[in-house]
């Protein structure tokens, strides 16, 4: 089984023509907070240096209209939520056509079966990535393989993404323990916060579409 990757953090439409190339599935633009945010300017030039390849806007909390707004400025095909969002916001945008990702901390302890069921609802894609003070995403912080391998065990048939302080030299050893969908960088193959190293992108890429999960 292929394991598909997201390249997300994206600033630079360079870099997402890079990505494209070397086999990305999808990409994703920052508008929730940190280092990485875009304009909606800055995000319809990286989704057109994509090529039709799929760009998610990654979301923290705020109005399905915003999103909406921003999402049809920029010419984006999804949404990545990250945080508490209602229960009507995933349906909404999926009402217009849009790709829905949300995002799971997982920690040791959690009820994963029940945690990741109720997010499984309405959406597209499950994406699990280690829960740590202060937010998440974008901040190279690994979840550990056991964890995750478990995560995804207690999963429904969602698509199943993992993310968090992958690599190159990390990603294979990942895939073939998880046995995710696909995976999602952006720290990992950075020069800089939002400006990828094409280098690491390019071995990332290369080493995903490689890799195998176990039997």
């Amino acid at each position: 089984m292929a394991v598909d990757a997201k390249i997300c953090g994206l600033t630079r439409p360079e870099d997402a023509a890079f990505a494209v190339a070397h086999g990305a599935w999808r990409l994703g633009v920052v508008f929730a907070s940190g280092p990485r945010v875009v304009t909606i300017e800055q995000a319809r030039t990286i989704v057109a240096a994509a090529g039709g390849v799929p760009v998610l806007g990654v979301f923290g909390p705020q109005p399905v209209r915003t999103m909406l707004e921003r999402m049809a400025g920029a010419g984006l095909s999804g949404a990545q939520l990250y945080g508490v969002h209602g229960a009507h916001v995933a349906p909404e945008l999926r009402a217009q056509g849009l790709e829905v990702w949300n995002v799971v901390p997982v920690r040791p302890g959690l009820d994963l079966a029940g945690t990741l069921a109720v997010a499984a609802v309405d959406a597209d894609a499950l994406l699990i990535e280690a829960s740590a003070p202060g937010g998440s995403g974008g901040r190279g912080i690994a979840v550990a393989l056991e964890l995750a391998r478990a995560a995804r065990v207690a999963a429904p048939p969602t698509r199943f993404v993992l993310a968090g302080g992958l690599t190159a030299e990390s990603v294979a050893e990942a895939i073939r323990v998880v046995g995710p969908d696909a995976v999602d960088v952006s720290s990992g193959v950075e020069s800089s916060p939002g400006v990828k190293d094409h280098d690491r992108l390019a071995r990332f890429l290369e080493n995903v579409l490689a890799a195998r999960p176990a039997a």
